[in-house]
């Protein structure tokens, strides 16, 4: 726990190092949703009462969470290409603690991201309905939605050889919000694809998140988002462990 809290530390300070990765991830979610709201929300019919500003942070957020996590794919193969790992090893430092400090700074990082998304969010109308419990289960999805893709994107990272094939991952963790109700009713979109966004991990935690936040039954969606983020989680918690070992041997 101690090498986990000391590289978190470490990869904290990488971070602020990296301002124009940092500045990107903190101000891309914004702007999208500033275009989304105000350059196509008044031709998108949600089919509800709600407005798209409401309608659509929820999506926002997930975007956000996904592309702030994805720099972690990143972070991580700069720490397997060069020499770093060779002393980590030599002062008897875990594969574990290694990710779990880059992991833990994602988290840090979306955690201010989102705060600046919600934000924005309130400056251009969201009005959300949910009480205090609600919002407590919204931090709850989020955080453990953020915690689990983190996880994912180290994994990413394990296997890369080169950041630049690391960031890949950036590009399927921004796509995955669109074939989703994220920014459009599911129903819209042609049928060949309604079976992928509607089974895809996305689409139970947008609509749970949206749920919260307009204080409304969540229904299954929220236990399938909480069993999609534990599943994703358990793999790539242990596949990481694996890829380290390989890597490292």
């Amino acid at each position: 726990m101690s090498d986990a809290i000391v590289l978190t530390g470490r990869a904290v300070r990488l971070s602020r190092r990296n301002l124009d990765a940092v500045l990107t991830a903190l101000l891309l979610p914004v702007l999208l949703m500033l275009v989304f709201v105000y350059f196509f929300g008044g031709a998108i019919d949600t089919g509800t009462d709600t407005r798209y500003v409401t309608y659509v942070v929820p999506g926002v957020m997930l975007l956000c969470a996904g592309f702030g996590s994805a720099n972690t794919a990143v972070t991580v193969t700069n720490d397997m290409a060069g020499g770093i790992i060779d002393r980590f090893r030599s002062l008897d430092v875990s594969g574990t603690a290694l990710v779990a400090g880059h992991v833990a700074a994602s988290v840090l990082r979306n955690a201010v991201a989102t705060a600046i998304v919600f934000g924005v969010a309130f400056l251009i109308g969201f009005r959300p309905d949910a009480g205090p419990l609600g919002w407590l289960a919204v931090a709850g999805i989020l955080l453990a939605f953020i915690l689990a893709i983190s996880w994912l994107s180290a994994c990413f990272g394990l296997i890369a050889r080169t950041p630049e094939a690391a960031g890949g991952f950036t590009f399927l963790m921004m796509f995955l919000p669109y074939p989703s109700s994220a920014f459009v009713p599911i129903d819209t979109m042609p049928g060949w694809l309604h079976g992928f966004a509607d089974h895809q991990p996305v689409t139970p935690v947008i609509e749970a998140l949206r749920a919260l936040l307009l204080d409304r039954p969540v229904g299954d969606s929220g236990w399938q988002a909480l069993a999609w983020c534990g599943g994703i989680l358990a793999v790539a918690v242990a596949l990481s462990g694996t890829l380290f070992r390989r890597r490292t041997a």
